[in-house]
């Protein structure tokens, strides 16, 4: 299947940075060892002058998007988005690559506003194009345990069907090794593939496994190990890419993987190595810290078998490496 869509051998990764202007976060969600509530010492928002520094560093490495996420703020307004987004693009030319559905519900809930009236704003003021964060697994079942205050499956895929209604792209994730099972992974997978099927607005999909160092799980339910192995995570990759054939690319994740493995996963359906990450917060935090240059991807890529290429958030080719 991927050698069907990809017939060169081509393997793409863009340069970016992940920026979280906020830790603070309502939905204290048992997965996640980033989060911190409003009043915990270690709770921030980012400085505009800390948010332009990132940014021109990412700007001197060749990047050409951020990936702009946080938590779900009590004490943060539309207004607060509206003026983020208009500061960068008034002094940025970068792609920005911002705010999970969770997050675009809960601003729109906030200002009382439909989620279609909140993206417009967004995109008025400067987003381009969503991630695909807050999936987690697409089932209620399992969000009720993972993430009881999170927004629903169906919340989820309305926020994602409204950016594609707008013309904007899209990427979906999923995170396995928790406490899903195989028909809730058919589950995932079936609601993004019908979901592609009405709109064909996501890019990418984005398979990636849960590391429960550090989380309120932890890394056993009812003795049961949690997390997920070189093998599963194959697996996966390589369901994903038959599953979804109206999906044009897989990405590889060499962030709670490892390079060696995404490599490997290369062979088993990914044809885009991910970002190359300059920064990332939220999975280091669960006690898992691989890191990856510019030259250190590429030379994977090539070691691999494949032919490297950078390339933008919409998955157009910059340049040949």
């Amino acid at each position: 299947m991927r050698k069907r869509l990809h017939p060169e051998g081509v393997v793409t990764f863009v340069v970016d940075r992940n920026i979280n202007y906020t830790n603070v976060c309502i939905n204290r969600c048992r997965f996640c060892a980033y989060y911190r509530g409003p009043d915990s010492p270690e709770a921030f928002v980012l400085g505009r002058d800390e948010l332009f520094r990132k940014i021109e560093e990412t700007l001197e490495e060749g990047g050409t998007q951020i990936l702009l996420q946080g938590g779900l703020h009590p004490g943060l307004d539309l207004s607060f988005y509206l003026e983020m987004l208009r500061s960068i693009k008034e002094r940025f030319d970068i792609n920005i690559h911002g705010f999970s559905p969770p997050e675009i519900h809960y601003i729109a809930g906030r200002a009382n506003l439909t989620v279609g009236e909140t993206l417009q704003s967004l995109r008025d003021a400067g987003l381009d194009s969503i991630p695909g964060g807050g999936a987690e697994i697409l089932s209620d079942r399992v969000r009720q345990v993972l993430s009881p205050r999170k927004i629903r499956s169906a919340e989820w895929l309305e926020v994602m069907e409204e950016a594609h209604r707008l013309g904007m792209r899209t990427t979906a994730t999923m995170m396995f090794g928790s406490v899903e099972g195989p028909e809730d992974i058919v589950e995932h997978l079936d609601a993004l593939r019908g979901l592609q099927d009405r709109t064909g607005g996501f890019t990418a999909f984005i398979p990636w496994s849960f590391q429960p160092k550090n989380t309120e799980l932890g890394e056993t339910v009812q003795d049961r190990p949690l997390g997920a192995g070189g093998a599963e995570y194959l697996r996966i990759v390589a369901v994903s890419r038959l599953y979804l054939d109206n999906f044009p690319n897989i990405q590889a994740s060499w962030v709670t993987q490892g390079i060696k493995m995404a490599q490997v996963a290369l062979r088993f359906g990914a044809n885009d190595f991910g970002s190359t990450m300059i920064e990332e917060n939220v999975v280091r935090a669960a006690g898992v810290s691989y890191r990856a240059s510019r030259r250190g991807i590429v030379d994977a890529i090539r070691s691999a078998g494949f032919k490297p290429a950078q390339r933008d958030t919409h998955y157009n080719i910059i340049r040949r490496l």
